[in-house]
């Protein structure tokens, strides 16, 4: 990240009171689909069905029956910071610590802190701006915070409002510091795991000592737990495997019995109320151990990637855990079964959004990064319930979502094109291409050269980025080129266009037909048969997408703003009347209305045109980031970056549309 957007960044999360009231989202619901990455879980001791939620983007949600169900809660940060840790403090549940560092530009964090239960918020003076990579909280007395960050080890002893540097200032190895841990009887025995092998203070930060022996060399060490009933017990984890000491980390030894494949071990986490039973929380699904160490037993399915481990103080049976793309997950009998327990967390990226052609109260959304909790999610309720249909997508990402007018649903994915039928039940690959060769051969003897045409077949195995359904012709915008289809895609033709592959979007209007790369657009007046080169200004590198107008305008979306042609692409303009500069992540077409919408990432406006792209009214705010938008019912329905779909209320005092209608 450039230094100006870091020493921006900085002034947004300045020092001092951030009210949740300021960050809500106004009365836009979140619809779904349910589920995605969830980072961080704690629990209030004095009223355990109170729990916190973190995620990687900065959101953080709350529960108040034991993580049956969730809300949102409150935006700490920005849209790419990581809340790690969470920490409600064991004397006083409205007093809570939130640790956080960015995604985008690594060196840079906070501790987020409330004390009236969350109403407000406020950053940590002395801490801010550093990297938060660990933080613990001294439960004999709550006032004592150890947190770890990348330049060191720090320590308040007034509950944050001050701060000491616990590691010396600068040390070679006691930095980027991972994991932290406070003995529970004496809060100047510190550990702290580093990206290189693990350290400890027994008074306080004036000494430390590296704790490597029987430790294997450059292991980066995630996560450290000491025994609250015997401290001279303490577990490491590190991408070597987990690690036992029973001499206060004097001498360390390897844990067998988990396999070297789920080693990358990422909490480790002892159950409150048994000192006995240890989880780890790895990349291969969640271990545990009832026996203190000896023995270990994977109990849940290894493709789950545990991010955290929360388990019930008034009962052991009862285990939460905060995974990658499957949300949080919840065990009632001792891990013996699990389930989804994800009602009002939708943490998921949205990257299509399409509403049925025939059923209004019936869209589609495609979901990136999800794997087999991903895919293609439907709704026939207006989003309050939802069902996954991603059988035969084999995991895919799913980058564009079309329908045909007899109802069939066709997906573009990172691999290929996918097909569904109306009431089928499983996808089903669409991705044979057709090459032509025409060879010319002359037999002997013979003055005139014979024709032959050759047939080549292969299978498009590139990622898909956009879709156009005609009623005579398919399109396809793809890393390989553009690619048509006349038999609703039995077959498809083309490849490279003017030496160009890598398409994001593809658009047409009768024989008339547009192209856009990342920085480039291409135009056609004969349905693809020959192209040129439209003159968009060269500093324009990020184009996301683009639309035809009613009246054959061209419109395009990129993050340096909108660009509008009205010859074909010969020449553009800028069009800043009624719109952001820059940012802009999708423009769409909406035909039953006959006008443009379009989104963007900085603000949550719907903005519209209705006179081709030439002037934008804003229309209602969401209170999102928005990557596109449709109109379902008469409302607005769009598709955020992070919380999934996101619906105009029905009382919206910005009415979407008279009827109903879908963009393309």
């Amino acid at each position: 990240m450039k230094r100006g957007v870091i020493r921006k960044s900085l002034l947004v999360l300045a020092f001092g009171l951030v009210s949740t009231a300021l960050l809500a989202s106004g009365s836009w619901q979140v619809l779904g689909p349910d589920g995605g990455d969830a980072r961080s879980l704690a629990y209030d001791s004095h009223n355990p069905d109170h729990m916190l939620l973190g995620t990687s983007t900065g959101q953080l949600f709350v529960s108040n029956d034991a993580g049956h169900s969730w809300s949102r809660f409150a935006r700490l940060g920005g849209d790419d910071y990581v809340l790690d840790h969470i920490a409600i403090d064991p004397q006083d549940s409205k007093r809570v610590y939130v640790s956080a560092w960015s995604l985008s530009s690594q060196q840079i964090g906070d501790i987020y802190r409330t004390r009236d239960g969350g109403k407000n918020w406020e950053t940590l003076p002395a801490m801010h701006g550093k990297s938060i990579r660990a933080m613990a909280v001294f439960h004999a007395n709550s006032k004592v915070l150890v947190a770890g960050a990348l330049e060191g080890v720090f320590r308040s002893k007034d509950g944050g409002d001050s701060w000491e540097r616990m590691s010396p200032a600068n040390h070679s190895d006691i930095k980027n510091i991972e994991s932290i841990a406070v003995d529970p009887k004496d809060s100047n025995i510190v550990y702290a795991g580093t990206w290189h092998l693990a350290w400890k203070t027994a008074d306080g930060g004036a000494s430390w000592q590296q704790i490597k022996k029987g430790m294997i060399d450059d292991s980066d060490v995630f996560s450290v737990i000491v025994d609250h009933a015997n401290p001279a017990v303490v577990f490491a984890s590190a991408c070597s495997g987990i690690y036992k000491s029973e001499s206060a980390g004097n001498q360390f030894s390897k844990i067998q019995g988990i396999p070297f494949s789920a080693r990358r071990t990422r909490v480790l986490k002892q159950d409150p109320t048994n000192e006995n039973i240890v989880y780890a929380g790895t990349t291969e699904g969640l271990w545990k151990t009832m026996d203190l160490g000896k023995t270990w037993k994977r109990v849940s399915n290894p493709e789950i990637v545990v991010n955290d481990v929360l388990v019930d103080p008034r009962d052991s049976n009862h285990v939460l855990l905060a995974t990658d793309r499957s949300g949080v997950m919840a065990s009632n009998d001792g891990t013996q079964s699990w389930s989804t327990s994800n009602r009002g967390y939708a943490h998921r990226y949205v990257s299509a959004l399409l509403a049925d052609v025939k059923e209004a109260d019936t869209f589609y959304v495609g979901l990136v990064n999800d794997r087999e909790y991903g895919g293609v999610f439907y709704t026939r309720d207006a989003g309050r319930s939802w069902l996954q249909r991603s059988a035969g997508l084999g995991g895919r990402d799913i980058f564009s979502l079309k329908q045909a007018a007899g109802g069939t649903l066709v997906a573009g994915t990172n691999r290929g094109m996918f097909s569904l039928e109306r009431n089928a039940s499983e996808w089903r690959p669409m991705n044979a291409v057709v090459t032509e060769q025409i060879v010319k051969t002359t037999k002997k003897g013979s003055k005139k050269a014979a024709t032959t045409t050759i047939v080549k077949k292969s299978e498009l195995d590139a990622r898909v980025n956009d879709l156009e359904l005609g009623s005579q012709r398919w399109l396809a915008a793809t890393t390989q080129g553009i690619f048509s289809s006349t038999d609703q895609g039995k077959t498809w033709k083309g490849g490279p266009v003017l030496g160009q592959k890598d398409f994001v979007s593809v658009r047409a209007q009768g024989s008339f037909m547009v192209a856009t790369t990342r920085s480039s657009a291409l135009v056609s007046n004969d349905s693809g048969a020959t192209w040129k080169q439209a003159g968009l200004p060269s500093y324009l590198v990020g184009i996301r997408g683009s639309a035809i107008a009613h009246d054959g305008g061209i419109v395009i979306a990129a993050r340096e703003g909108v660009f509008r042609s009205g010859d074909n692409g010969t020449s553009w303009e800028h069009v800043v009347n009624g719109l952001p500069g820059k940012d802009i992540t999708s423009v769409s077409f909406d035909a039953a209305n006959k006008r443009l919408l379009a989104t963007s990432d900085s603000t949550g406006v719907i903005f519209v045109s209705s006179d081709s792209g030439r002037s934008w009214q804003r229309g209602p705010d969401s209170g999102f980031p928005l990557r596109r938008v449709s109109v379902v019912g008469g409302r607005f329905v769009a598709a955020t970056p992070f919380d999934g779909v996101v619906v105009q209320p029905e009382d919206g005092n910005i009415s979407a549309a008279a009827g109903t209608g879908s963009t393309n």
